[in-house]
């Protein structure tokens, strides 16, 4: 067979084309995995369980000495000053930031639900596990996922790290378990509402130990991966036990309590006129007691503790080799009553359950020292951390990266955020407002506050005619979809008992 010239020029033509799409496909492909390994970022993620906005850079009360947050701010990170929980109680707040799913999706919404029971929450991957799916190193201690009692033990959410310490063995002996000699606070209110000082040395208290285990492994190796360290501080969480040392920082007669209206809550009521809440066991006993200065001094000190605890893995992280090539986000799962709206606690929708302490520090992103009033929302970390470190996305996160805003704090960012309490109730805020519908309780009350006159939530304008277009533009942004509550825990004896009640001291535990 005879074969031209032609032929052959044609058929090498073809070969040379097909070789070079080939060579930039796979060039391509190559380029794309490098992309998500290049960033070479580890993450340091560290939770504080209760801890409000009564933090010295954040500037919620200007008496309390956090002097190593506010070092670390001030050298290396962002303060979010308008940083929000998706939930204001503990395991629907984690749960939804550490699945990336809001609380409404998972119906997740009180502490007596386990995220491994929600149908729609038990096969989404975590923010951990989806870190170590993607080549890095995922290591824990302390509280960082919500804590289950099950037939088995404990469920801590281990299995969501391939390291899970438990620092100090079986605590026992530690002072953060002792009952000091001497107890003060008030037996009551839902949960024991207690304060004193421990005896003996801080290094031996279970925050300090769970910082110090962290600061450990800034010197180790992780198999030449990138780690993503987790860790949980228990404090300020109650009972408000901590060495005396951090008491003395704080003179009774030098305290300054919150200043009371004892009115607060008559403007909130329902479509019939009646009056939505009313005080909390807790705020009664302590008005009763004229207890308010010491119960505020105890929380105080519980803040500076963490504060010294965390000032041990801040001097590790700056003297190790990972210092400038690790993020570092510190956040509190969500706020703390003290006084405000007639309350010492948790739960419910105003500005002090809703509001975060957000620090983020991310070498050769973020500006030393700089604050930010864009309105994030801690649902927003996930996102935001796989997008720093160059991750593919996650398709199911429901949040909103906030990675261009670290590099220009100054930007616009008030999209309004969302926070859940409990079946169909949310709140919304876009910096200036805060809107509340309360789906979930009967005859659907509202709540509408200005900040920029009315930072305290004192005048609910809700029913004021002149703010309806306001009102409506927020209602665009509540959840189409709120699934319904997914099992209790499954519990034996007392316990049993109490989760599934779904009573204020679950709630507050």
């Amino acid at each position: 067979m005879k074969i031209s010239y032609k032929f052959i020029l044609i058929f090498l033509l073809f070969l040379v084309v097909s070789i070079t799409c080939y060579g930039q496909s796979t060039q391509s492909s190559l380029n794309e995995v490098a992309k998500y390994k290049s960033k070479g970022y580890n993450v340091l993620f560290v939770a504080i369980d209760d801890l409000n906005d009564w933090v010295g850079c954040l500037g919620g009360n200007s008496q309390v000495m956090t002097p190593n947050i506010d070092k670390f701010a001030k050298e290396n990170g962002i303060v979010m000053n308008k940083a929000y929980s998706p939930s204001t109680v503990c395991c629907p707040s984690r749960t939804a930031l550490l699945t990336g799913k809001r609380v409404a999706s998972t119906g997740v919404y009180g502490n007596g639900q386990n995220l491994k029971d929600a149908p729609k929450a038990k096969n989404v991957v975590t923010l951990p596990e989806y870190f170590g799916k993607h080549g890095y190193y995922t290591l824990s201690a302390g509280k960082v996922f919500h804590k289950h009692p099950t037939d088995n033990g404990l469920d801590e959410g281990g299995w969501a790290f391939k390291e899970f310490a438990s620092p100090g063995g079986s605590n026992q002996g530690m002072l953060w378990e002792q009952t000091p000699p001497k107890v003060d606070g008030i037996k009551g209110g839902g949960s024991d509402f207690v304060w004193g000082a421990s005896e003996g040395p801080v290094e031996k208290t279970k925050d300090y130990v769970a910082c110090k285990w962290a600061a450990d492994q800034l010197q180790r190796d992780f198999d030449g991966k990138p780690f993503f360290l987790a860790l949980g501080i228990a404090k300020p969480h109650l009972p408000w036990i901590v060495p005396q040392q951090f008491y003395d920082l704080y003179p009774l007669d030098k305290v300054i309590p919150v200043a009371l209206k004892m009115d607060d809550l008559k403007d909130i009521v329902d479509q019939n006129g009646n009056q939505l809440f009313k005080p909390d066991a807790r705020f009664e006993l302590t008005e009763k007691a004229n207890l308010h200065k010491e119960a505020q001094r105890a929380y105080m000190a519980n803040i500076s503790y963490v504060d010294y605890c965390l000032g041990v893995l801040f001097d590790a992280l700056e003297k190790s080799k990972y210092a400038d090539n690790t993020i570092v986000m510190i956040w509190g799962d969500h706020g703390w009553h003290l006084s405000e709206k007639m309350k010492y606690g948790k739960t419910d929708l105003w500005e002090e359950s809703a509001r975060v302490p957000l620090i983020v520090s991310v070498p050769g992103v973020t500006t030393p020292n700089a604050k930010t009033d864009a309105v994030v929302n801690l649902l927003d970390m996930y996102p935001t951390l796989i997008e720093l470190c160059g991750l593919p996305k996650n398709a199911n996160n429901e949040g909103i990266s906030f990675a261009k805003l670290l590099k220009n704090p100054k930007m616009r960012w008030n999209t309004p955020t969302l926070t859940t309490y409990q079946y169909k109730n949310h709140s919304l805020t876009d910096g200036r407002y805060r809107y509340t519908s309360y789906g979930g309780r009967a005859n659907g009350a509202e709540e509408l506050y200005d900040h920029s006159i009315d930072f305290l939530e004192h005048n609910n304008l809700a029913s004021n005619h002149k703010y309806k277009e306001i009102i409506e533009g927020f209602q665009k942004y509540l959840p189409n979809h709120n699934e319904p509550n997914s099992p209790n825990n499954k519990l034996s004896g007392e316990d049993k008992k109490r989760m599934t009640k779904g009573n204020k001291k679950n709630e507050e535990e």
